[in-house]
């Protein structure tokens, strides 16, 4: 973040750096062992970039709590022109304390990238980026999963966020982790002293699993990946779902196209275009029609585009991966019945129009119109915004 140009980054850690945390740390050097995590990193950024009017690294060695939060997410006098963060990434390992900073992001509708368990793990093949719900093989995220429903009012509020990418996206290993939490030192076995009073703070976790060095650093360059796309405007859409076979995809595929047919026939026949070249250019090339509806009060004008799909069987499994074998709508996935649907009927069927729903999302949409209208302005908001992705990666 600070080499890509990020102009301030406040880090927020109330840990030491320790000769156990070297074989994990990226700037921390074996001077810089006893000193605050944060004084670490931010003596590094200096040498990175000493202008702070370019980058300022604002570092606070203190543990974020829920007394505490709203005192450290609070902008400085110099960002008043700010409303609130760009983005928040969360780092922390205690569960309870990572559940308060996405519960405070949340309440706050800040972006959160925020990392899983990596301990126990090697194979950085089986990273992911998804939303929290869809997080598996990770006891961390489980952990996590319940104490933010529990910090969330109601139930309806909480799985609505667990399942949003667009608002908390985790980054979690499906490897399934072979290694066992360390066991208890001698000393600690043979101590009067309560066992959860030898952790860094009374009460946290003893017990730890071994991290190997590579994880936690393929996980932080790919939440510093997410977090500077975002920021410039270029955010991809990871691939989070299982893929799905080629007779799935082939029939999303021809249910799309004989969609288009019938809506291109019933325009002809609606509004009598019988000239064979106007028939024929329709069919082969497409382009917009105006149509008119007379009505008492006045004529409603309404643009539709009418032509052949836009798009080869291909694109289907990129759709897919667009919109995470989901419905755009619902949120449904497992067991549903998916098929994809034209957003914009003034415009082509091209893949940035395109969004896939459940089949009963479909026939209340063929209801309303073929149109968003019936949707929440979050709910459309939400899926222009998976749209304009689809129209970065069309561009490239």
């Amino acid at each position: 973040l600070i080499r890509a140009g990020v102009g301030f980054i406040r880090v927020i850690d109330f840990d030491q750096v320790s000769l156990s945390s070297l074989n994990r740390h990226a700037c921390a050097t074996l001077q810089d062992v006893g000193t605050p995590k944060v004084t670490a990193l931010q003596h590094y950024a200096r040498q990175l970039c000493p202008d702070e009017q370019l980058c300022k690294v604002e570092a606070i060695a203190e543990m974020y709590t829920a007394e505490t939060g709203e005192r450290l997410l609070q902008l400085g006098e110099e960002d008043e022109e700010k409303e609130t963060w760009d983005m928040i990434i969360d780092a922390i390992d205690d569960v309870p304390t990572k559940a308060q900073l996405i519960y405070d992001a949340w309440q706050r509708r800040v972006r959160c990238l925020s990392c899983m368990g990596a301990g126990g793990k090697a194979d950085y093949t089986r990273l992911a980026l998804s939303d929290l719900k869809s997080a598996s093989r990770d006891p961390l995220a489980s952990k996590l999963r319940q104490c933010i429903k529990k910090l969330i009012p109601t139930k309806q509020e909480a799985d609505e966020f667990l399942q949003d990418s667009d608002r908390l996206a985790v980054c979690f290993s499906s490897e399934k982790t072979v290694q066992k939490l360390a066991d208890f030192t001698e000393e600690q076995k043979s101590s009067d002293t309560a066992l959860g009073d030898f952790g860094q703070v009374k009460g946290m976790r003893v017990r730890v699993l071994p991290v190997l060095g590579t994880m936690p650093a393929i996980m932080g360059q790919a939440l510093a990946a997410s977090c500077l796309t975002e920021l410039a405007g270029q955010p991809f859409q990871p691939f989070t779902g299982e893929r799905v076979g080629k007779n799935t995809r082939n029939k999303l595929f021809q249910k799309l196209t004989n969609r288009e047919d019938r809506f291109l026939q019933q325009i002809l026949k609606e509004y009598n275009v019988t000239n064979e070249a106007d028939v024929a250019r329709y069919k082969t090339l497409g382009g917009a029609m105006e149509l008119v509806e007379e009505s008492d009060n006045d004529d409603q004008r309404q643009v539709v585009w009418v032509g052949p799909l836009q798009i080869d069987a291909d694109d289907v499994e990129y759709l897919l991966e667009i919109w995470k074998n989901r419905c755009a709508i619902t949120g449904t996935r497992l067991g549903t019945v998916l098929e994809l649907i034209r957003w914009n009927e003034s415009r082509p069927s091209t893949c940035d129009n395109l969004v896939l729903v459940a089949q009963h999302a479909k026939q209340t949409w063929d209801e309303q119109g073929r149109n968003p209208r019936h949707l929440s302005f979050d709910l459309q908001e939400k899926i222009e915004r998976r749209l304009s992705t689809c129209r970065v990666d069309s561009k490239a």
